[in-house]
Parts: C-alpha cells; structure tokens; sequence
C-alpha cells in the first residue's frame, strides 16, 4: 500500500550542462534538470544562453527541440542556417526521433499506448497545458511503451511524434500515468512504501535519452544517447529498480 503526497519544492539546475557533440553543423548538449532552455529575463541562466557564451563566434544558435525546466536531456542546436532547415524538414517527414524514459508511481496496465489527444491551452492557466479541444488546440501524437517495471513504480520510454508545449507530460497524466515528480499534473511528489521508508522525487522524472535524425551532410544518421542523471537513476534504485533498466531503455 503506497501513502502519497505532493509538494511544491522548486526544481533548480544541480549541475553543468554538457557538450554531447559537436561538428561544424551541430552543438547537442545534456541539459540538467532545473535549467530552462530559454529563458526572457535576461538574469536567469537558461540553456540558450550557456550554449552561446560556448560558442562566441557563432552569431546564431538554434534550438530544434526543447526541454521543460525540470527535465534532463538531450538537446539539439543548429549551428547554420541550414542545418536548421535540415533538421525543421526531417521532424515534418517524422524522421526526427527522440527517446524519452519515464518514471511513473501509478498501475501500468499496458505494454504499449498511442495517445492522439490534442494539446490546448488550460483556461485556468496559460501557462499549461490540457489533453483534449480547446484553445490553441494543435494536433499531437505519443507513443508510449512499458520499459520495466519495480514492485511499486515503472519505468516507460516515450517517443513523441509531435513536440507540444508539455506533451508527453499532459499525454502521461491523461492516459492515467502521471509522471513521478510531476505535480503540475497530477504526479506524485513523495510515496511512503510498504516497509515506511520515503521516497522523494524533486523534479518531473523524465529525460531525454536518445535523439536520431538524418545527417546534415552526405548518408545515414546520427543517433546519439545519454543515460538518465544520477538523481533519477537514484530515484528509480529507491522505487526498487535495476539502475540497468535505464540502459536497457533506450
């Protein structure tokens, strides 16, 4: 039997971003958790701006994808125009991939979904988001496979179709699989498990493990992976998980 509850601690970033990869074309970076990717006040340290003061002589970086504050991963810049135009045409043809793995504390009783829902404005509040009509409704699609399971979590791989402000986390919590950590909608923050012990999630438990996506220049792809942080690996040990799952996942 699990006791929950939920909390509102601040996510911020515990660690360095780190350069991944980096040719004359593109610049990927794993971004911690608690570090936005943008940012408009201009005295917060976001991503974008890490990122340029990394690369000083490029005029323009651009950002293909992005990731929540809370979440880690991996991130993918654009260091030309073209590679940018590259990049904007294979996510239109659906062959720019991207792994996500997930950690949920609710009952999984499937082995794979495929969530259609549309993304929307939340009435209530502009900056979220809902599954389902509404305003701003743009089309989305998640898929989403179980993993591995522990005696009282699991741990799924999400690969979206679409990049929806807040997707797979609005998509997660409507197909009845919150994300640990993810209070905004409807995660768990903390669960007591059957023994008494408290295990504790400070950020939405979610990560971008793996992109892949056709070469800028001449045949074949590059795919590039990266292993969740220490404190979600941490997270899932605590939840009973084999911290190899999180290979095994990708």
């Amino acid at each position: 039997m699990l006791e929950r509850s939920r909390s509102s601690v601040p996510d911020r970033a515990t660690a360095e971003p780190k350069i991944v990869h980096q040719d004359d074309h593109l610049f990927v970076v794993l971004k911690p958790p608690g570090l936005p990717t943008t940012s408009p006040d201009a005295s917060e340290p976001c991503l974008v701006r890490w990122v340029k003061s990394q690369l000083p002589l490029h005029k323009a970086v651009h950002a293909t994808s992005r990731l929540d504050g809370p979440v880690s991963g991996l991130v993918t810049f654009a260091l030309t125009s073209p590679a940018n135009q590259h990049l904007l045409e294979a996510r239109r043809a659906g062959k720019y991939e991207r792994t996500y793995l997930g950690i949920t504390t609710r009952d999984v009783s499937f082995t794979d979904r495929e969530w259609t829902w549309p993304i929307s404005i939340d009435p209530s509040n502009r900056k979220r988001r809902i599954a389902g009509p509404g305003k701003g409704e743009r089309e989305a699609l998640t898929r989403c496979e179980l993993a591995a399971r522990s005696d009282c979590a699991a741990l799924l791989r999400f690969k979206p179709a679409t990049g929806r402000t807040h997707q797979i986390r609005v998509h997660a919590a409507k197909g009845g699989v919150p994300l640990f950590g993810d209070h905004a909608y409807g995660g768990d923050r903390r669960i007591t498990l059957s023994g008494g012990s408290v295990v504790t999630a400070r950020r939405v438990m979610l990560h971008c493990a793996r992109v892949r996506f056709p070469k800028v220049t001449g045949d074949g792809l590059t795919e590039l992976t990266a292993a969740p942080p220490a404190d979600m690996t941490g997270v899932w040990v605590e939840l009973g998980g084999d911290p190899c799952d999180l290979r095994v996942g990708l």
